[in-house]
């Protein structure tokens, strides 16, 4: 697919989609109704592609005319005329429903309207709607233009032209898709999040220190990084977030999040974005 591409937010990840699909060559039309946030996200990709440039991986472009090609928006009536739409807002089952019936009324029939969520159902999404068929999830994953996996969800009414558009899309954006059922973690967070509250139980239960259980599973899992840096990495507000929603749907005990994760996100540590996790990246 060609044309122009709009994104729903602009925070960490709508910046990060944003960018993706500058490089990939689409014109981009970027919604936040904050002109700061606006800023603030252009600020960012600015940066990302001084360091993709610096690192050899714009492939011949250059920031400026990557950059060139995302358009900022405060109203939401500028996003009408794109050919995919991108929603990347904060994980709240409401807000993402008001704004996809909203997309339904703006963006003609025929148009991808897809959510970035991580795991709400895309069924919901597509509820608040009169053409469920054109919904569907595609899941990016953090950070957006380093990571080459977007997770595409097919719902109930999905209608196979519109997963087509959007397996289209991440390829040309040099991303790989794999396609899974509207099923809350879909494939991904199915499998990690269990993992994961596995190695915050350990540490609550004074088991081991966060040092070694994430030693342990580089050292001996081969994996990049452990555990729990990867929670503080990915913020511990978006993995209650997930917990919930996986412990709602299935009603399983290890994906329920553990007290020490409640406790951190009530106080306000978020892991690395806020400075504080379970290791202290302030100091």
């Amino acid at each position: 697919m060609s044309g122009t591409v709009a994104i729903i937010g602009a925070g960490f990840m709508g910046s990060g989609i944003a960018e993706s699909a500058a490089r990939g060559g689409f014109d981009v039309v970027q919604y936040e109704p904050d002109a700061a946030v606006l800023e603030r996200s252009r600020g960012r990709i600015e940066q990302s592609l001084a360091r993709a440039a610096e690192a050899g991986k714009l492939e011949g472009a250059s920031p400026d005319s990557v950059l060139a090609r995302i358009t900022s928006a405060t109203e939401l009536e500028a996003v009408s005329g794109a050919q995919l739409v991108v929603e990347a807002v904060y994980e709240d089952p409401q807000i993402k429903a008001d704004i996809f019936r909203d997309l339904d009324r703006l963006v003609p029939a025929g148009v991808p309207l897809a959510s970035n969520t991580s795991s709400i159902p895309i069924a919901r999404l597509a509820a608040a709607t009169e053409r469920p068929e054109r919904v569907l999830g595609m899941h990016f994953f953090s950070p957006v233009p380093v990571m080459k996996l977007v997770e595409v969800v097919v719902s109930l009414d999905t209608a196979e032209e519109i997963v087509g558009q959007a397996e289209q899309f991440v390829q040309a954006m040099g991303k790989q898709s794999i396609r899974t059922k509207d099923r809350s973690g879909f494939v991904v967070n199915l499998l990690l999040v269990p993992y994961l509250m596995a190695a915050v139980r350990m540490l609550e239960e004074g088991f081991a220190t966060a040092e070694d259980i994430d030693t342990g599973m580089k050292l001996g899992a081969g994996h990049p990084m452990g555990p729990l840096t990867l929670c503080d990495f990915i913020g511990l507000d978006v993995l209650q977030s997930v917990c919930d929603s996986l412990y709602d749907e299935f009603k399983r005990p290890d994906f329920a999040a553990p007290p020490l994760l409640k406790r951190l996100v009530e106080a306000g540590h978020w892991g690395r974005k806020s400075g504080r996790g379970f290791y202290d990246y302030a100091r």
